[in-house]
């Protein structure tokens, strides 16, 4: 047990002086050059705050790292399902192939958990910090003895410690009612972002097999978890986390929104809003090619493959051509006309009968002639 907690205590050295070296220099900008009270509970509350913001923006190169890897997790849910039903029946062969295929596409299957676990040792060294020290009074690394107090004795609005928790409320109501706000927004902000992660940037492919089993794993766990453990953290530390969702859930939608997994509802959304801009500006041809890239994109989507109809054997018989009787002349064939050829045979004109001649007089013999 020693040796561990001569680890641990190695491990979170460092991120004592780091938190509490952020810390302090948002107190001193907040108390020194704002003005505000130095004790308040609002001025500690917006260190916290200042810290959360800090943390999270220097975790922003690992949370694009975590975006293009869930992406890729997705795109590949297909080839996934086609090595398990090739090799569903030799684990070691699968895991091979699997781990193959991760390589070939630059997908690591543990990037999307990484923000999460790096913000654990620095939320545990917070807890620690805000928790014990600070609530006690005993300065560590940057945080003095006296600004260890000064966070002890500080109350939000005069009646909430910043060091109470919900089980332990010292005796306020308004702790208690507070805490539970905090465990709530910081649950639904959880489950908020989760939930639309799964509904707008996850195509159908991807919605079934391991990788949606674990996406719908961490829906429902992770805001039990943080229902459970927030009633037993200080207010300053349900702060601190709730802003942290906050901000990874503002974060995720402006990358959903603006630049989404394609083949999903965010991307035709956003294909929508592109074209229905274009049309606003005057750009029509430019409108025109954004719907042709959606239904490019959509079409092998939603055209399945045709099973031909089945047929009896007299409608097969019917349609077969029939078959030479042997000896038998072949018949010509009338010579056919090209397509889009105009008719040029010469209409049939309709033909009058001939007149029938006119009979002639008959002239009566002159009986002088015949004497002559």
């Amino acid at each position: 047990m020693g040796a561990l907690g001569a680890i641990g205590h190695f491990i979170m050295t460092p991120l004592y002086y780091g938190i509490s070296a952020v810390l302090v220099g948002w107190h001193w900008l907040f108390s020194e050059v704002l003005r505000m009270d130095p004790d308040g509970g609002g001025t500690w509350v917006l260190s916290i705050i200042g810290l959360t913001l800090t943390v999270r923006a220097l975790l922003i190169p690992l949370f694009v790292k975590q975006i293009k890897s869930s992406r890729n997790m997705q795109l590949i849910q297909p080839k996934v399902k086609e090595l398990q039903k090739k090799y569903g029946h030799d684990r070691e062969r699968l895991a091979q192939e699997t781990m193959k295929l991760y390589k070939e596409t630059g997908t690591n299957p543990f990037a999307s958990c990484l923000p999460i676990i790096i913000q654990m040792p620095i939320f545990l060294a917070l807890f620690r910090l805000l928790d014990h020290h600070a609530a006690n009074g005993s300065g560590i690394a940057f945080l003095s003895e006296k600004l260890a107090s000064s966070f002890g004795k500080s109350e939000l609005f005069g009646a909430i410690p910043l060091k109470a928790t919900f089980l332990k409320p010292e005796g306020s109501t308004a702790v208690q009612i507070v805490a539970a706000l905090l465990v709530v927004a910081m649950t639904a902000t959880t489950f908020t972002t989760q939930r639309q992660l799964m509904s707008k940037n996850m195509p159908p492919d991807a919605l079934s097999g391991p990788y949606a089993q674990q996406q719908k794993l961490l829906l429902y766990v992770l805001p039990v978890v943080f229902a459970v453990g927030g009633i037993a953290f200080p207010i300053g530390v349900l702060f601190y986390w709730t802003t942290s969702n906050l901000w990874t859930m503002g974060q995720q939608f402006y990358v959903i929104r603006n630049n989404p997994a394609p083949g999903t509802a965010a991307a035709k959304a956003k294909a929508d809003r592109d074209r229905a801009k274009a049309l606003r500006h005057g750009h029509g041809a430019v409108a025109e090619g954004v719907a042709t890239e959606v239904a490019e994109v959509e079409a092998p989507r939603t055209q399945g493959r045709q099973q031909p109809k089945k047929q009896s054997r007299e409608q097969r018989k019917k349609a077969a051509p029939p078959r030479p009787v042997a000896g038998a002349k072949p018949k010509a064939q009338a010579p056919t006309k090209p397509k889009g050829q105009p008719n040029t045979k010469p209409k049939k004109q309709a033909t009058t009968p001939p007149a029938k001649p006119k009979a002639k007089p008959k002239t009566k013999p002159d009986p002088e002639g015949e004497q002559q």
